[in-house]
């Protein structure tokens, strides 16, 4: 294939996925507006419900990357965070018959000890990071987590919990930069100690070909997503890269609303900055400068090989955290569109 040949594939290829990103984030936004079926969307002559059957369509037919692993008893977890655990405390053997029913009905329930900080991938809130006492907007953060019921339960910083991510980023623009592979030259994972700095993340976007814009969930792959499952106590150690402050700055510089990595804490781990016992040192840098600083969502523990053998880099993304009022994060299960195979029905 030549060089003019692979020019107009990727610029076909990227004009259909912007041509998919707008048709969603339209009618998405416009569905949002409404909060409820328009009457001239529900005709089913009118030019409302036409726009409708077009964007399930294409939805329909896009390719779908599944960014979750799965999550149990052995996942990987950070020590400063609660341990998981699950157990059913209802089986169908036990609940069988319960109901005077001749044994027709059976269920099954379970019992979980879950956190905000668990699950794969999941996001922090606004509220779950502070620095020098302050949460992001210079709010309180002894105030704001005063009523252990959660953030902002106490009446001061309810905006920044995990129910108040913002609509318009449960789907969004997202970019990977793929650093292992600009690293590496394949798939191969990084290795344990390295930073990723903001001329990593600018030179590995320029290689793939991605404009970073304003607003974006831009992802960053390491390669340490293939070891969640079967190596977590290596996940989980005390050493496994990611962006340093510097990395961090870039993030903050491109107008990132939120970021994410396939490890454990996406920054680089030990999370340290500066020399301890003197004023520059600090703990977890990174999350202090987006989160506390910026207001910038982190989320961890992404699946990205998919997407890295795929070579896809751009795509709309759907970030899902639960409601909970007054969330330091939440589970996600979180996935990536991008165009399908060219249909010929576009009525």
């Amino acid at each position: 294939m030549t060089g003019h040949s692979q020019d107009n594939q990727d610029g076909a290829a990227a004009l259909a996925r912007r041509d998919l990103f707008r048709s969603l984030a339209t009618v998405a936004a416009g569905l949002a507006a409404a909060g409820a079926v328009n009457p001239a969307i529900a005709d089913d002559n009118s030019q409302g419900s036409g726009r409708v059957r077009r964007f399930i369509r294409q939805v329909s037919n896009a390719r779908i990357f599944d960014l979750a692993p799965v999550w149990d008893e052995n996942s990987p977890i950070a020590s400063v965070n609660p341990p998981y655990s699950m157990f059913l405390n209802a089986t169908h053997a036990s609940t069988r018959g319960a109901f005077g029913d001749g044994g027709k009905l059976s269920f099954t329930s379970e019992i979980q000890q879950f956190s905000g900080q668990h699950g794969a991938p999941s996001i922090d809130a606004i509220g779950h990071i502070g620095r020098d006492g302050k949460l992001f907007g210079g709010i309180d953060a002894a105030a704001a987590t005063s009523d252990t019921r959660g953030i902002g339960r106490s009446g001061v910083g309810a905006n920044l919990d995990i129910t108040h991510f913002p609509n318009g980023r449960l789907v969004n623009r997202g970019v990977m930069l793929d650093v292992a592979r600009f690293v590496n030259g394949d798939l191969t994972p990084l290795p344990q100690q390295f930073e990723i700095t903001g001329q990593h993340l600018e030179r590995t976007a320029r290689a793939q070909r991605v404009d970073l814009e304003r607003g974006d969930t831009i992802l960053i792959r390491t390669g340490w997503g293939q070891y969640f499952t079967p190596n977590p106590a290596l996940y989980k150690g005390d050493f496994s890269p990611g962006p340093g402050v510097d990395g961090a700055q870039f993030l903050v510089r491109a107008g990132a609303s939120a970021v994410g990595a396939d490890t454990l804490t996406f920054e680089q781990r030990p999370p340290l900055f500066g020399t301890p016992g003197t004023p520059s040192f600090q703990v977890f840098p990174v999350h202090m400068l987006l989160i506390a600083d910026n207001g910038i969502n982190i989320i961890e523990n992404y699946f990205l090989e998919e997407l890295a053998e795929a070579r896809v880099y751009e795509f709309l993304l759907v970030v899902p955290p639960l409601k909970i009022r007054g969330g330091t994060g939440s589970a996600l299960r979180s996935f990536a569109l991008v165009p399908g195979p060219d249909r010929d029905d576009d009525n």
